[in-house]
C-alpha cells in the first residue's frame, strides 16, 4: 500500500476559487461607491470581526484603506479576497470614518 495522494490540475488553474470576489485593478471615487458593513463571529471561536465589503477599490487602495482604518480604530486587521476585515464590534466607528472620506455607507446585520 503506497501514500500517495492523486493530484489533479487544470489550464484554468484552481477553479475553487471562482465564486470569490476578486480585487478589480482600478478604484472608483469615494463618493461613487456603497460600503457595506458586517459583523461576524462564526468560525473565530466567538470573537466578533468586522468586515468592511463591496469597495472597487485597486490591491494597494484596499491595504491602505484597511491601515487606515485599523489606526482609527486601534485594532488590528487584515485584507482577504476583497474584503477588509477588522477586528471587534467596529461598525460605527468606521462608518464615521468612511462618511469623512466620502463613501456612503450602509449598516448591514444586527
Amino acid at each position: 500500500m503506497t501514500n500517495s495522494k492523486t493530484v489533479w490540475s487544470s489550464s484554468q488553474g484552481d477553479l475553487r476559487k471562482d465564486g470569490q470576489q476578486s480585487v478589480s485593478a482600478d478604484s472608483l471615487p469615494a463618493s461613487q461607491q456603497t460600503a457595506y458593513l458586517h459583523r461576524e463571529s462564526s468560525g473565530r471561536g466567538g470573537k466578533p470581526v468586522t468586515l468592511v465589503k463591496n469597495l472597487k477599490l485597486s490591491a494597494d487602495d484596499l491595504k491602505s484603506l484597511a491601515k487606515k482604518l485599523k489606526q482609527e480604530c486601534g485594532t488590528g486587521g487584515t485584507v482577504k479576497n476583497g474584503v477588509i476585515e477588522i477586528q471587534g464590534e467596529q461598525r460605527e466607528r468606521i462608518a464615521e470614518v468612511l462618511k469623512a472620506l466620502e463613501y456612503k455607507v450602509k449598516i448591514a446585520g444586527g
